[in-house]
């Protein structure tokens, strides 16, 4: 798993600071500007006397950082990385909250009053992200829950990023009131995509799963505003105990009542987070929906729609499902078995989340 924090001894940080990694003088040092103070900031495995240094020091862990990589200084000594020039896989985190508390969550909610930090950070590191970044996602907690200042994030995007595919994990269910697809119509930014989550066809199977009253015709209602706006939707699917059995009937629903998301995700369960407090209630060997899983893909395929799977190896997924798998998992935790090392399709699969704690048993090398 990548690195993305390390912890030293700050000196003459009272605030936290985003700041860009400028240069690599040795192993032992990093440079970095930070725009708010107009100065350099030092992070380095050295311990400093002079009262005249600002940074980190005393950091022995600093050889993740790269040129053109954005990180988060803290008064406390911990280094943040923001944003990794050389991946893909950047996301805005926005906060810890969340209105839906989901058995498999893999980043449980907390009760916390941290919207105002994040938003701040937020704005100043879309100022410092490079134009000419391909894909960010935005994520949380409920990103939907910055209320307005939520609409000022996409608009702040959109002008510093006009190029940039912008992905937006949320549960939707603010959706439901239509001033917030109207003010995201508004933005006119045609790039900006939302993944939203519907685990059941049956209202109370979707409420106990995100353990929210009502949650079901929230979602439904916020897909329907949304694509009255034209606004691009992704609906996805997390397989456990608890969505594998209506399946199908959930692959006809959509087809029927939600034609017009552009993509449908299946994805497989990290092992984190509330789930092993559930493991009971969610953990299912993947071989064990296999029936309902291929049912499933191949039906909304066939009626045109745009399917994927994602978190789930090709070992454990039978051939027919093979061109549907997607190296979905994020680089930072993606991570492959050992037994995986000998697969012929190795380069193809997406490995296995290095945050779960449990994996499949059926996880094998392909060797023929």
């Amino acid at each position: 798993m990548i690195q993305l924090k390390a912890k030293g001894i700050a000196q003459n940080i009272t605030y936290s600071i985003v700041a860009e990694v400028v240069s690599l003088p040795g192993k032992d040092e990093v440079h970095c500007y930070a725009p708010d103070i107009n100065d350099k900031i030092i992070i380095a495995s050295e311990l400093f006397e002079s009262p005249h240094f600002i940074g980190i020091m005393g950091i022995t862990n600093i050889n993740h950082l790269e040129v053109g990589d954005i990180v988060l200084i803290h008064p406390n000594g911990m280094v943040y990385t923001l944003f990794r020039k050389n991946s893909s896989h950047n996301s805005l985190f926005i906060t810890d909250r969340c209105n839906s508390n989901c058995l498999m969550c893999s980043q449980p909610p907390k009760n916390v009053d941290d919207l105002d930090y994040y938003y701040h950070i937020n704005s100043r590191l879309i100022d410092m992200i490079p134009p000419t970044t391909r894909e960010l996602g935005i994520t949380g907690g409920e990103p939907t829950l910055l209320g307005q200042r939520f609409i000022e994030l996409l608009s702040h995007i959109t002008r510093k990023l006009p190029n940039t595919e912008v992905h937006v994990l949320t549960n939707g269910r603010s959706f439901a009131w239509k001033n917030i697809p109207k003010a995201i119509f508004d933005v006119n930014n045609p790039r900006i995509v939302f993944g939203i989550p519907l685990y059941s066809d049956y209202h109370l199977l979707h409420d106990y799963i995100v353990q929210a009253k009502n949650a079901y015709f929230q979602t439904l209602l916020g897909f329907h505003n949304m694509a009255r706006y034209g606004l691009r939707l992704e609906l996805r699917i997390v397989l456990h105990r608890q969505t594998y059995k209506r399946l199908s009937m959930l692959a006809k629903f959509i087809f029927k009542n939600l034609p017009f998301v552009e993509h449908v995700a299946f994805m497989g369960l990290e092992y984190t987070g509330y789930t092993p407090k559930n493991g009971e209630l969610l953990w299912i060997e993947p071989d064990e929906y296999s029936n309902e899983l291929e049912e499933s893909v191949l039906f909304l395929d066939s009626m045109g729609m745009n399917v994927s799977i994602y978190n789930l190896q090709l070992c454990i997924l039978r051939p027919s499902l093979w061109k549907f798998a997607r190296k979905s998992i994020s680089d930072w935790k993606r991570d492959y078995l050992s037994q995986c090392q000998q697969c012929l399709l190795l380069n193809e699969c997406g490995g296995v989340f290095a945050t779960s704690k449990k994996h499949s048993e059926h996880i094998k090398a392909i060797t023929s």
